[in-house]
């Protein structure tokens, strides 16, 4: 069952430091693009990075210089390293492929909740 399984978040004061991991299962495979998405309270839901398969990155403009994504080719894992955390960066935190190639399926993880407050 192709599926992602999230964890990393938690309380954190600002200023603060958290990764996040998401493991993809095994049937998640011919990746095209993973991504971390969140949802802040009262809002929709946004990008905040991607990275593809050939290992280009982009941001979100309010998380540049603070937040890197990864990923582990062999693991089938991606990171998110969250430094210099704001109060506005509290969300529910999602991660996010496509995969399968050409067919481009698409799968959400069950998000991991992080919060920014002294």
């Amino acid at each position: 069952q192709a599926q992602l399984v999230e964890s990393g978040g938690g309380l954190v004061q600002p200023g603060g430091s958290l990764t996040l991991s998401c493991v993809a299962s095994s049937s998640v495979s011919r990746i095209n693009g993973m991504a971390w998405y969140r949802q802040r309270p009262g809002k929709e839901r946004e990008l905040v990075a991607r990275i593809s398969d050939s290992g280009f990155t982009d941001y979100k403009d309010s998380v540049k210089d603070r937040f890197t994504i990864s990923r582990d080719y062999e693991k089938n894992t991606l990171s998110m390293e969250m430094r210099s955390l704001k109060p506005d960066d509290t969300a529910v935190y999602y991660c996010y492929v496509d995969y399968g190639g050409t067919w481009h399926h698409t799968l959400w993880g069950q998000g991991t909740q992080v919060t920014v407050s002294p």
